[in-house]
């Protein structure tokens, strides 16, 4: 395993890490989580990521519970939660100082734990003054309940004004951000953030290296009957993922798999090993619904070399002109 600083703190994550999306509360049982648990820290993995919203706090509690049963030590690993989709009511949403203290405890005690290494805020909020939620992180942070708080999905500009406020009001200002990232949505992680890794050193804690399973290749005969595409409450990623753009997002998969067949290697550690390629990638957060599947992905690392430079610019060639969905994928 790799371990990479997160940003210029002097936290390091390993290179990739376990998330629980779709998976934990969804597919994955507490004895299947401590199975994957238990594999991905043996493997050197040192960062779990969570959320609040991740079936209404079903995925922390089966996270929490494994972390439990494994009696992993405290100051071995690190463990995430976010915060913005906590509930159906009007105070459980958001990132009001309200709502983002309510979620820390919340998560703290479906976790199992004294403190959040990291917290992002799930979503940019419009009700919300930025300040007030930059607060309300520093709070935290002074209370002990949160080592490192950061962002997922926010524009440049709201991460910049994040800064400039925490700066002024002498807050603890925003140490990462978890955007998607992966071979097929590339443009706001290479382009739009990056004056923010010179001008601030946010490291990036990124998800859906694999585009949620469009770039393992298994996609492009049909949707397997076991896929996440197939479960119920998750046609919108379908819909997202093979709808109007399909066709040419079909053909850039057969040429990256036909590259990767060319390197000796699959189309998937070839899409994972592409996102480890870039250095202001803190980590790349796999999940996982079965050991095999982690046990696979885990060994993209071994495809690491194979990304030289003439390589990433075969790539950049097949991906030329390639389209953007209409909207960002919902993790």
């Amino acid at each position: 395993m790799q371990y990479r600083r997160l940003g210029r703190s002097g936290l390091k994550l390993s290179a990739f890490s376990l998330g629980s999306w779709v998976t934990f509360g969804k597919q994955v049982d507490t004895r299947d989580a401590r199975d994957l648990l238990k594999t991905a820290y043996d493997a050197g993995i040192n960062f779990f990521d969570n959320a609040e919203g991740y079936e209404a706090g079903e995925s922390e509690k089966i996270m929490g519970q494994a972390i439990a049963d494994l009696k992993l030590p405290r100051d071995t690993f690190a463990v995430s939660s976010k915060v913005f989709w906590g509930g159906d009511k009007q105070m459980q949403l958001g990132l009001s100082a309200k709502h983002v203290r309510d979620a820390c405890d919340l998560a703290l005690q479906r976790l199992q734990v004294e403190y959040l290494d990291l917290f992002f805020c799930h979503r940019p909020d419009i009700d919300t003054p930025i300040e007030e939620t930059v607060r309300a992180m520093h709070h935290l942070i002074q209370q002990g309940k949160v080592m490192y708080w950061g962002t997922s999905e926010w524009s440049a500009q709201q991460i910049t004004e994040a800064h400039l406020v925490a700066r002024r009001e002498h807050l603890t200002p925003p140490t990462m951000e978890q955007p998607q990232y992966n071979l097929l949505h590339r443009e706001r992680v290479e382009a739009e953030y990056r004056p923010l890794y010179e001008q601030f050193g946010m490291g990036t804690t990124i998800f859906s290296p694999l585009a949620s399973g469009i770039l393992t290749g298994k996609y492009l005969e049909g949707v397997p009957e076991d896929s996440r595409l197939n479960l119920p409450g998750y046609e919108w990623l379908r819909d997202l993922l093979l709808g109007e753009h399909g066709e040419q997002k079909q053909r850039q998969v057969r040429e990256l798999q036909s590259l990767a067949g060319e390197l000796g290697t699959s189309l998937t550690h070839l899409s994972l090993a592409w996102c480890l390629s870039n250095p202001q990638v803190s980590t790349v957060i796999l999940g996982a619904s079965r050991l095999s599947q982690l046990e696979n992905n885990l060994r993209a690392l071994e495809t690491l070399p194979l990304m030289t430079p003439e390589v990433m610019d075969r790539i950049d060639e097949i991906l030329h002109n390639r389209p953007e969905p209409p909207e960002r994928f919902g993790q």
